[in-house]
C-alpha cells in the first residue's frame, strides 16, 4: 500500500460520521445510497460527500443500476490497511500480545550478566 493511499484510509476512518457510514455498510451486502440518507440525520449532499471520501480511499466500491448506486466494503483493502498499520506501529502479532517487541533494558541484561 502507498504512502498516499495510507492518509487517505486514516482520514476518511477519523471522521465519526464517515465511519459510522462505513459500519452501515459493511454490516450488509450491499447498501443503496437512499437508504443510507435514510438512516442518518445528515443531507443527501453530506452523505455524497461521505461516499466519495469513501470511495477515494478505497475502502468502497458502487455499482450503479438505473438511477441508484448501490455501495459494498472492500475487505481486500481493509487488511492491507491493518497489515500496513502493524507494520509502521512495529505491532508483532506473531509474539501473541499484540505488542511491539521491546529492546531489554540494561539492568535487565545486567542482571542476566550475574
Amino acid at each position: 500500500m502507498d504512502a498516499e493511499q495510507f492518509q487517505r484510509i486514516a482520514k476518511a476512518l477519523a471522521d465519526p460520521r464517515r465511519f459510522e457510514i462505513l459500519e452501515h455498510i459493511a454490516r450488509q451486502a450491499e447498501v443503496g445510497c437512499s437508504r443510507l440518507c435514510d438512516c442518518f440525520p445528515v443531507r443527501q449532499a453530506t452523505i455524497s460527500h461521505h461516499l466519495k471520501e469513501l470511495a477515494s480511499a478505497g475502502l468502497v466500491e458502487s455499482r450503479r443500476d438505473g438511477q441508484f448506486v448501490y455501495y459494498r466494503t472492500r475487505p481486500a483493502v481493509f487488511e492491507a490497511y491493518m497489515a500496513e498499520l502493524r507494520r509502521r506501529m512495529g505491532v508483532d502479532l506473531a509474539a501473541g500480545n499484540g505488542r511491539r517487541p521491546r529492546a531489554a533494558s540494561k539492568k535487565r541484561t545486567a542482571a542476566k550478566r550475574g
